[in-house]
């Protein structure tokens, strides 16, 4: 395969836009290792024909022993996390063939799978928020919103919140998808494709915005308390002024995590605002986090790990550099993070070396794996859903 770069990865993101790398750059090989143990994979099943090549955060969802997992074209499933039967299958799409622009009726599935209040909620590309009942599968309500819907609801503080691509974040009520308020952030004119999902703690509603900043709203009346700046836009073009913080906030204690593109990693006291310590890191993938230490993967696919209360480096490892890779899944003594080319990689998370490699389905991954207590949770492209247990 041929690296696609940092820049053209992210002007793909913000124009909506497939891409492909150019034929004059150099193949990568990924670096030789000797598994210390084998991938050991319970069950593989697949969900219609997944996102296929489009971006896409629709990951799945768990609770207790079922899996919720969608397609971008609308199918949903709830598969036995034991063996991967199915449960119940539904089809949330509608027939849109009346509007010159619709897909011939896909429903765009994109921001998911959130599972809160008996429930499961799904965001659209087309603007709706679809709730289906977690146990049946029949669809509770439906509602159009104004904007795309691109990361995973949250839940919390009796409601549901939703962060959409036209900068609006709402609060809406579980049982009837009733607007609750709407919070309006400044969208500049050029974004990454995606957006923060939000994430609710202590009366209040954290969520990245593509400004660089990390803002808290009252969770119950959407007002601002505060607003955090994560990474500040330099440069004379647009695309050099790009600090999206477009990845989830993560709570540990009295402090929020965020970081930026072209940005900083930054921690945040909850109560004031202020920032208690920056470093200089620049992503757009998911971040992780144990006890004591921070994961994360650049956007060069530079795989840290720093102290969580200083920020200070314990570890980096480069070999996997320009494989576009997930964010990574805190397993056990492990992380697991998945490439665009199928391959699941484990690391060692106290000291960064690469253990083990397997490779899954060609289409790639697209979501960092998801942890279910002893087991791991996979999902490509292309729609395979894939369960393996979590080495010791």
């Amino acid at each position: 395969m041929r690296k696609i770069t940092t820049a053209t990865l992210a002007l793909c993101m913000a124009t909506l836009m497939g891409c492909s790398s150019s034929d004059d750059e150099d193949e990568l090989v990924l670096p030789e290792i000797v598994n210390q143990f084998e991938t050991d994979v319970v069950w593989q099943e697949s969900v219609g024909d997944g996102v296929e090549h489009y971006f896409s955060r629709l990951s799945p969802a768990v609770y207790k022993d079922t899996i919720f997992v969608a397609s971008r074209e609308g199918q949903v499933e709830a598969l036995s996390l034991a063996n991967g039967d199915v449960k119940w299958e539904t089809d949330v799409r509608q027939d849109l063939s009346i509007w010159p622009w619709s897909d011939n009726g896909t429903a765009k599935l994109s921001g998911g799978i959130l599972q809160a209040y008996g429930k499961i909620y799904i965001g659209s590309e087309h603007g709706f928020i679809i709730a289906l009942d977690r146990e049946t599968g029949k669809e509770v309500w439906r509602k159009q919103v104004p904007g795309e819907s691109l990361s995973k609801p949250t839940a919390g503080d009796g409601l549901i919140f939703v962060n959409l691509g036209s900068g609006k974040l709402l609060a809406l009520h579980p049982d009837t998808g009733e607007e609750r308020w709407s919070f309006e952030q400044e969208v500049p004119p050029l974004t990454l494709r995606g957006q923060s999902s939000p994430t609710v703690a202590n009366g209040g509603v954290l969520v990245g915005l593509e400004t660089g900043k990390l803002s808290v709203l009252i969770s119950d009346s959407g007002y601002s308390a505060w607003s955090a700046e994560i990474a500040v836009a330099k440069g004379a073009s647009e695309f050099e002024r790009l600090v999206d913080v477009d990845t989830q906030p993560l709570i540990s204690g009295p402090y929020a995590y965020a970081i930026a593109y072209n940005g900083n990693l930054a921690a945040v006291d909850i109560r004031s605002g202020n920032v208690v310590w920056k470093r200089e890191y620049s992503s757009y993938r998911e971040i992780a986090m144990d006890s004591q230490t921070i994961y994360l993967v650049d956007s060069d696919g530079v795989i840290y790990a720093l102290d969580k209360n200083s920020g200070i480096e314990r570890w980096s490892q480069p070999a996997l550099r320009g494989w576009y890779l997930t964010g990574p899944a805190v397993a056990g003594n492990h992380l697991a993070l998945g490439d665009q080319e199928g391959n699941l990689h484990w690391l060692n998370k106290e000291t960064g070396e690469l253990v083990s490699r397997e490779d899954f389905d060609s289409s790639g991954f697209f979501v960092e794996p998801v942890v279910a207590d002893d087991k791991l949770i996979l999902y490509t492209r292309d729609g395979e859903v894939s369960v393996v247990n979590i080495p010791n």
